[in-house]
């Protein structure tokens, strides 16, 4: 048994408010570990060999479910991507019914995304194999939370600095984004400082409670900062106009060279996509050398692994 294994024995992952921060630093060192598995020439390990992962996937996505499913066969597991539009859920059938009748069928984890927050844990009260939460309405994304901060970490290591000494701002639609939940609780666990950052309609003071700090202001907030992470806007999830228009938002809140030139040197530009180029970020900065938007994608891809190894793994040792 590895150190990262005797630290996780959860056969889940479904929020990142629960883990520890040897829990995260569990999944983060396993991902390191596993990185260069991609840099073969055959890019494959038997680790989940005989093992079989179902992507369960309610909502649209290209970079989360295809990195779930590279995941999974570089581990070299089987994969089973479900279509839920051809299937009997579009006929009536219950999601724990779903979920049951795939586990019926041998396999060892669901990975699951939906539109409604907390599906996954209760999909978890309902079968015994691992259930992996891939984002789930407003609430969480936690791989995604997990990535960032490992990219975050490979961008420190020449450094001599750690999550705890740096500064990181999110930047956004704050109140609908799962991913900025993750990741400011991956965040405050390790000791980061963080501070939320948006229009007032979709970055409330209220977030303070969750012990991270709160601004309207970009302006005043970026000199300060080693980390900026830019939200994407979700149209799709707002029920009213939250700023007057797009022009206005891209002037108070997108990210542009000319806003770039007043932070710190070294300052690591993060965006988890898909991007609105011109809104929240230009293209400049986007494919500029201060992003590491490609370096998050392929980080994501061994920390789904991780989770993948270390989740099933711990199933299979309850059994």
């Amino acid at each position: 048994m590895t150190l990262a294994q005797q630290h996780w024995t959860r056969p889940h992952l479904l929020t990142l408010e629960e883990l520890t921060s040897d829990e995260i630093s569990a999944v983060l060192d396993t991902a390191r570990a596993l990185k260069e598995v991609s840099t073969r020439s055959i890019k494959k390990v038997p680790a989940l060999r005989g093992k079989v992962v179902v992507n369960l996937f309610f909502e649209d996505s290209t970079r989360t479910r295809t990195s779930f499913r590279l995941a999974a066969q570089r581990m070299s597991a089987d994969v089973v991507d479900f279509t839920v539009s051809t299937s009997s859920v579009s006929k009536g059938e219950t999601l724990a019914d779903t979920a049951r009748n795939i586990e019926a069928m041998g396999v060892d984890a669901i990975v699951i995304r939906h539109r409604s927050s907390g599906t996954p844990e209760v999909l978890s009260r309902q079968v015994s194999c691992s259930v992996i939460n891939a984002g789930d309405g407003s609430h969480e994304h936690p791989t995604q939370g997990l990535l960032d901060v490992f990219t975050i970490q490979e961008s420190l290591r020449n450094s001599g600095r750690q999550i705890s000494d740096i500064h990181v701002a999110i930047v956004g639609d704050i109140i609908h984004s799962r991913v900025a939940r993750s990741n400011l609780w991956a965040l405050t666990k390790l000791g980061a400082k963080v501070t939320l950052v948006g229009p007032s309609t979709m970055c409330p003071k209220s977030m303070e409670k969750l012990g991270v700090a709160v601004s309207h202001d970009l302006d005043s907030v970026l000199p300060h900062v080693n980390v900026v992470n830019m939200l994407r806007v979700q149209f799709e999830r707002l029920t009213s106009a939250a700023f007057p228009s797009l022009r206005e938002y891209h002037h108070l809140f997108g990210l542009t060279e000319a806003r770039l030139a007043h932070c710190k040197p070294d300052i690591l530009v993060l965006h988890p996509g898909p991007m609105n180029r011109g809104l929240e970020i230009s293209s400049a900065v986007a494919d500029g050398p201060k992003s590491a938007i490609l370096q998050q994608v392929a980080n994501g891809l061994a920390v789904r692994m991780a989770v993948l190894y270390l989740c099933v793994g711990a199933a299979a040792a309850q059994y």
